[in-house]
């Protein structure tokens, strides 16, 4: 399945100035805030919790949190996710992967994850 968000850098400026770290622990974890420095990199991270909901056909809520999916980067410095226990469960998840990118005052993020029965 995929799914697909984004979301404008200064929206995600605009929250984060009113809310301060409460805005940022809303949806991202310590070390994902570690990562994500930048309110550029921090909307591209919002956009992709969010592009996997989409991809799990559920929205964030009662089925799937923020806290249920984290953000990591790999040695050469690429995104990829992983899930909870809970949510590997409830949407055999088998697999995803992650492609985000941030231009002209927009974030952007694609997410494909694949399930064991490839229906949610």
């Amino acid at each position: 399945m995929i799914g697909i968000d984004i979301i404008a850098i200064s929206r995600v400026e605009k929250f984060i100035k009113k809310f301060e770290k409460r805005a940022l622990d809303r949806f991202l974890n310590e070390r994902e805030q570690e990562l994500a420095k930048k309110v550029e990199s921090i909307a591209g991270f919002w956009a992709s919790k969010e592009a996997v909901s989409k991809a799990l056909k559920c929205g964030i809520g009662k089925d799937l949190s923020f806290a249920d999916i984290e953000i990591f980067k790999d040695r050469r410095g690429a995104p990829y996710l992983k899930f909870s226990s809970e949510a590997i469960e409830r949407f055999n998840i088998v697999d995803s992967s992650l492609s985000i990118s941030h231009d002209g005052g927009f974030a952007i993020a694609v997410v494909v994850v694949s399930t064991a029965t490839n229906k949610i």
